[in-house]
């Protein structure tokens, strides 16, 4: 067992599942659900990115980032401004940065409990471990 990958594949999957669902109940609090606030965090770390970018940066088509990105615009969140040629500019609007700050501290709150189970040396390995998997280390 400890060495099938379906195995580990499988809860890497699930410990993600939980995660979500926790993330997502916990931000409607706030006024926001978690593809929501991760589009708002992602925007918030690349301001003027395109929608290409953006929807790269959370692993969503670009047809499903639009999607989200107008509702997000509708909601005074986000604002879309015209680039250079034909390229369209994400920036975060005052209500947008009031909801990413709030999302943040719910994430806070939500991840530390999810992670409560391993001590401070288990989380730092578990993520030395993800980063190397994840090709960044």
């Amino acid at each position: 067992m400890h060495g099938d990958p379906q195995a580990l594949g499988r809860a890497v999957k699930q410990a993600q599942y939980r995660q979500h669902r926790a993330l997502d109940s916990a931000l409607a609090a706030v006024g926001t659900t978690l593809a929501q606030w991760d589009a708002l965090r992602a925007i918030s770390r690349s301001p003027g990115a395109s929608a290409r970018e953006l929807a790269a940066a959370t692993f969503q088509s670009e047809q499903a980032f639009g999607t989200l990105v107008g509702r997000l615009a509708a909601q005074d969140l986000v604002d879309r401004r015209p680039g250079r040629g034909r390229r369209i500019e994400h920036h975060l609007t005052p209500a947008g940065e009031r909801i990413l700050a709030a999302g943040h501290r719910v994430a806070d709150q939500v991840l530390t409990t999810c992670f409560a189970a391993l001590t401070d040396a288990d989380r730092a390995t578990l993520l030395e471990l993800l980063r190397r998997v994840n090709g960044e280390g």
